[in-house]
This record gives structure tokens, C-alpha cells and sequence, in this order.
């Protein structure tokens, strides 16, 4: 058992669009930078001598040495700049990691770069989706023991770390982040996964359908990196556009998805009834202003984004959403997902979860959008419960729940006997990290 030598335990949370890291017991994440790394095979960049810019590589070298032939970069700094060949690539698929050297890099980034801390000294709790599986966590706590040797471990529920953060044990959570949606029950402080559903439409996904709508009315994003502002008199700017043939495909997807997301999070908000064309029509402009100095209107578009989240084949509608069409029939709106979530749970604890419905995550710090699910919810569920659909009313909280959650948990005097510790790790192997965090 591990005792918690009062220091204080560091806290990740890698979401499939952010990693969030920093120390127990404060009310935020030191560190947020994103979960894509900037990738250059090394094969390409030798033709390129390109590597004279070794101020921006050392904080990268050690990641690479294994490869040899990529190098990463971390970090929305390293990301924001421009290079040849670079590709950005995500290490987790459906919330799941598939590129562990990645992982390994992220974290390396968040603890060495950012947060400048020992891991051999901290303990770490780390946030995992519901659907993590065995495998995954025994590689996690392989990597989390053996490369960076730290002297305790604890792997918790998102879900349960949201539940906490605002203070329940029983809930159902709904995550709504970068890559997909997830609806969880949780009890006592456990996750119920018979009882889990999730959807593949998360931020990402609706900024891609921006993207989309803004092409199909003529609209360009022009990425940062591809023109130069002059101030030509006082106030007065002129564009000028510059080109870099070598620019990846991903990269210069990744540079358009940055500003598009900003457009999302300034305009849209979910209607208060669903989305309907006619009604949409005359709605009166938002003007936003791009980086390269046009200034867009956006109009009912503001509402029928968001208002995917609860009525999915609406994407359809969208052109160049076309490849959608053959998950959208499986893919539910929020609501029928909580509903079918609680309805999977056991008959007693129902009418408690309808009461306490958390949301958690960037994309469900939208505005409305509390008042939407709400209603939705009054509107299908059975007439005795009681629907209470609850949100920090502050967008920081709900953005980083599950870090919070983490930081409360990490830091209470109880859970120190929780830790999975290095000596148990040594006398039992990674496969005893089941038996400790449930």
C-alpha cells in the first residue's frame, strides 16, 4: 500500500481533442495543449535539411529515439508552427489509444515541458474513457511504472471523476467532447457499463459540419500560416497570400479546424425547439471576423449546428456529409441516449438518476444547450420522474469536469490507501491493476 508521502499527486486527463494536466487540489489544469502531435517521417525531412531549428526539437528528442525515423512535435506552440512535412496525427481512436509512442509523448510533453516536475516523485491518477479495456490499462500502467518509474497509480472512470467534481456519487454523466458522446450511469461511485452508450458526434464533428456549410455558401478558411497581414496606413490591413507547397494535407485540415471551432464556440447555441429550415430562415446575422480580415455572416447555421447533437440525420442536410449517411441510421440524439441509458439501469436507482443528470466536456458547455436537454428530457421521460439536468454554471468547470473530479479525488485524505503502488506493481504485474481500480 502507498502512503502519499504528502506530496502532491499530478493529475492527466487525455481527451481525445485536449490533454489536461496538473497537480491535485487546485481548481485547474496547469497544462492544456492538444491531444494531436505534429508528425515528421524522417524520410522525408532529410531531403529537406531542415534541421537546424534544433530549439524548437529538444524538448522532442527523447520521444523519438526508438522510431528513429519520425519525429513529434507537442504542444499547440510547437503544433502552431508551420513545417514541411509535418502531418498531425491523433493517438487515440474512438477514445481508445492506438499510437502508444504518441501517448508516451504527450505525456513526456505535459510532465517534463509543461508542468517541469519528477514523475518519480508524484503519484498519478489518470482519467480513462468507459470503454477502456483490459489490455489497454495493463500497457498504461506497463508504461506509467517501468519508463517514467513513478511510485503510485490510480486509473478512474471520466464518468465518476465528473460525478465527483460536483459533488454526487450517483449520476448519469454526459460527455460530450471532442471525438464523441458518452452517456454514463454512474452509482456509488462505479460506472454501470451494461448501461454505457456513446455516439461518434462530438465537437470535432460539428466542426467539421461548419466547415462544410461555410464551403457550400462560397466561404474559405484561409489557415493562419497561408498569408501575411500589412498594415498598409493606420488601421488599414492588406493580405497577402503566401504559398508553401509542402504543407500536408492534415496539417493545413488541422489549421482550418482551429479557426472553425472558434467560430463555433463564439455563435452557435442550441435552439430551444428543433431545428426546422422555414423557421431558420429570416433569422437575423452573427458577423465574425476571420483571421485574414473578411468579416462572414452566419445565420441559421448557427442554430442547426448544434442542433446535430440531438437530431443526428440532420447532418445530412449538410453538403459533403455525405459519407455520415451509413452510421446516422445507428447514431441517437442526446436525449434518446440518457433515456435508453437510465432505462438499462436498475428500476430502484432511475428515478435518483433522472434527478441528476451531469454534463461534462467542451462541447456540452455550448449555451442552451442545458435548457434544450432539459426540455427534451420533460418531454419523453415518464411522467413520475423528476428530469434535473445540472451544469456548472461556469464554462471552465464544465470544460475540464474531469480533471477537477481528478484533482478532488487525488487530493482526498480517504483515497490514499486507494493507490496502486510500486511495489505491488512488482510483486503482482500490471494485470493487479484491475483488482485496484475497479
Amino acid at each position: 500500500m502507498y502512503g502519499g508521502d504528502e506530496v502532491s499527486a499530478i493529475v492527466i486527463d487525455l481527451g481525445s481533442h485536449t490533454c489536461k494536466a496538473g497537480y491535485a487540489g487546485e481548481d485547474a489544469p496547469k497544462a492544456v495543449f492538444p491531444s494531436v502531435v505534429g508528425c515528421i517521417d524522417q524520410m522525408d525531412a532529410d531531403d529537406d535539411k531542415e534541421n537546424n531549428d534544433s530549439e524548437t526539437n529538444n524538448n522532442n528528442v527523447d520521444s523519438n529515439k526508438p522510431k528513429g525515423k519520425r519525429r513529434l512535435y507537442v504542444g499547440s506552440q510547437a503544433l502552431g508552427f508551420r513545417r514541411d512535412h509535418m502531418e498531425v496525427v491523433s493517438p487515440l481512436k474512438d477514445g481508445v489509444v492506438v499510437d502508444w509512442d504518441i501517448v508516451d509523448s504527450i505525456w513526456d510533453h505535459a510532465l517534463k515541458d509543461c508542468l517541469l516536475v519528477d514523475p518519480k516523485e508524484h503519484p498519478m491518477l489518470l482519467a480513462e474513457p468507459s470503454s477502456n479495456t483490459q489490455q489497454q490499462r495493463e500497457r498504461t500502467a506497463e508504461l506509467m511504472f517501468e519508463k517514467y518509474k513513478v511510485p503510485a497509480l490510480f486509473l478512474a472512470k471520466n464518468a465518476v471523476l465528473t460525478s465527483f467534481a460536483s459533488g454526487r456519487a450517483t449520476s448519469v454523466v454526459v460527455d460530450s467532447g471532442g471525438g464523441s458522446t458518452t452517456v454514463a450511469p454512474v452509482h456509488d461511485g462505479y460506472v454501470l457499463q451494461k448501461a454505457v452508450s456513446s455516439s461518434p458526434i462530438g465537437g470535432e464533428f460539428l466542426t467539421d459540419c461548419l466547415m462544410k456549410s461555410l464551403e457550400s455558401k462560397g466561404i474559405v478558411i484561409k489557415p493562419r500560416y497561408s498569408f501575411k497581414r500589412k498594415e498598409i496606413q493606420p488601421g488599414v490591413f492588406q493580405t497577402v497570400d503566401v504559398d508553401f507547397p509542402h504543407t500536408t494535407e492534415s496539417y493545413k485540415l488541422y489549421s482550418q479546424r482551429v479557426i472553425a471551432s472558434d467560430i463555433k464556440e463564439c455563435v452557435c447555441r442550441a435552439p430551444d425547439t428543433p431545428y426546422d429550415e422555414s423557421a431558420y430562415s429570416n433569422i437575423p446575422m452573427t458577423p465574425y471576423e476571420l483571421p485574414d480580415g473578411q468579416t462572414i455572416e452566419i445565420g441559421a447555421d448557427r442554430f442547426k449546428i448544434p442542433d446535430i447533437l440531438f437530431n443526428p440525420p440532420l447532418a445530412q442536410t449538410i453538403p459533403g456529409m455525405d459519407n455520415f449517411a451509413e452510421i446516422s441510421s445507428s447514431v441517437r440524439g442526446l436525449p434518446q441516449m440518457v433515456i435508453e441509458s437510465i432505462n438499462r439501469c436498475d428500476v430502484d436507482i432511475r428515478k435518483e438518476l433522472f434527478g441528476s443528470i451531469l454534463l461534462a466536456g467542451g462541447t456540452a458547455s455550448m449555451q442552451q444547450l442545458k435548457e434544450r436537454l432539459e426540455k427534451d428530457l420533460l418531454e419523453e421521460s415518464p411522467q413520475a420522474a423528476r428530469v434535473k439536468v445540472l451544469a456548472s454554471g461556469n464554462a471552465t468547470e464544465r470544460r475540464f469536469s474531469v480533471w477537477i473530479g481528478g484533482s478532488i479525488l487525488a487530493s482526498l485524505g480517504s483515497f490514499q490507501q486507494m493507490w496502486f503502488s510500486k511495489s505491488e506493481y512488482e510483486e503482482h504485474g500490471a494485470s493487479y491493476i484491475q483488482r485496484k481500480c475497479p
